[in-house]
């Protein structure tokens, strides 16, 4: 009798320890399809912030609506915007008249030397990003204008401050650019958390 019982409990615990590691292979792999599209969600939420915040960045026309010409007031233009990290220069000319040239420094751009440039655009209608903080200078190429003060200093900023577009018709308002960045900075959290959750549970 001893000898049957005894059978039967080998018999029922090979059958459960069979069947254990079936369900764990089980369990394994729909958590395993489950972090998959959890992924592939992030990297699409990912990739729709960078596209919102790259396509709603503020566009500043650099002279306004008179443009990159040499009757431009480039300090007073200035005076009125505030540059952010991801904003974006416009410079709009008629081409082979003027032309872009970034300079190394503040004395390049004080003295007007040339030689220095950094990158040169000739294309009429160039676009510059502002990628950091800090201090960049650009002026005309063609000999003489730079002279005649066709010439600007850009100084980007970080931080919550709204940038300010130089034209409303030929850029997106600064509230559309602060919620863009909003937008985005929310995408990126939720993102963030649904992966967390995903890796505890």
């Amino acid at each position: 009798m001893f000898t049957g019982k005894f059978s039967a409990y080998i018999v029922v615990g090979i059958g459960l320890l069979k069947q254990t590691p079936k369900k764990k292979r089980v369990k394994t792999k729909e958590k395993e399809e489950v972090m998959a599209t959890m992924n592939t969600i992030f990297l699409v939420l990912m990739f729709v912030a960078f596209i919102t915040k790259e396509a709603l960045a503020t566009q500043h026309v650099v002279g306004g609506s008179q443009g990159w010409d040499e009757s431009t007031d480039y300090n007073s233009w200035t005076s009125g915007q505030t540059f952010k990290v991801g904003d974006q220069l416009v410079f709009k000319y008629t081409t082979g008249l003027h032309s872009v040239v970034e300079l190394a420094s503040e004395s390049a751009y004080k003295n007007c030397d040339l030689g220095t440039a950094l990158d040169s655009k000739s294309s009429g209608s160039d676009v510059v990003k502002l990628n950091k903080a800090g201090t960049r200078y650009f002026a005309c190429g063609t000999l003489g204008h730079c002279s005649q003060g066709m010439k600007v200093k850009i100084k980007t900023v970080t931080g919550s401050a709204p940038s300010s577009p130089a034209s409303s018709s030929s850029s997106p308002t600064t509230s559309d650019a602060s919620a863009s960045r909003s937008f985005a900075s929310f995408v990126m959290v939720v993102a963030f958390f649904a992966t967390f959750l995903l890796y505890v549970f």
